[in-house]
């Protein structure tokens, strides 16, 4: 099955639905008005198009419609990640983890984490060879 393209804002309902499931149109609207100033209709428009797209199912429930996501969050951020890898350095790795190395401020744990990726990365490599 391949992962469906989730835009921004749609990236924001699903991030919703990711954390607690399953919820109403209502329910889902709620939450965003929080942090959004969207309007309801526009909320309902990407639920619809989120179901469309094959991210969320719906299941009846008297007159309401309850939500739940049918893709996982991991797979989404993985498939995110590809394609702005291709978008943005052409599928080179390298380029995008020097930037982000270079921008970002890591702690110890993290620099140590990111070694020991590297190091099982390169135990692979010997092994293929």
């Amino acid at each position: 099955m391949s992962l469906p393209r989730i835009s921004e804002a749609e990236w924001d309902v699903m991030e919703i639905l990711w954390k607690e499931q399953p919820l109403s149109a209502q329910e889902v609207v709620a939450r965003l008005a929080r942090t959004h100033d969207w309007k309801d209709q526009t909320i309902r428009t990407m639920l619809g198009r989120l179901v469309k797209k094959g991210a969320l199912r719906t299941r009846a429930e008297g007159n309401r419609f309850h939500y739940s996501t049918k893709v996982a969050r991991e797979a989404c951020v993985k498939n995110a990640s590809r394609s702005l890898l291709e978008r943005l350095f052409g599928d080179a790795v390298q380029p995008l983890l020097i930037q982000l190395v270079k921008e970002s401020h890591l702690s110890p744990g993290e620099i140590k984490e990111l070694k020991d990726i590297l190091q099982q990365k390169e135990g692979m490599n010997r092994r293929k060879k």
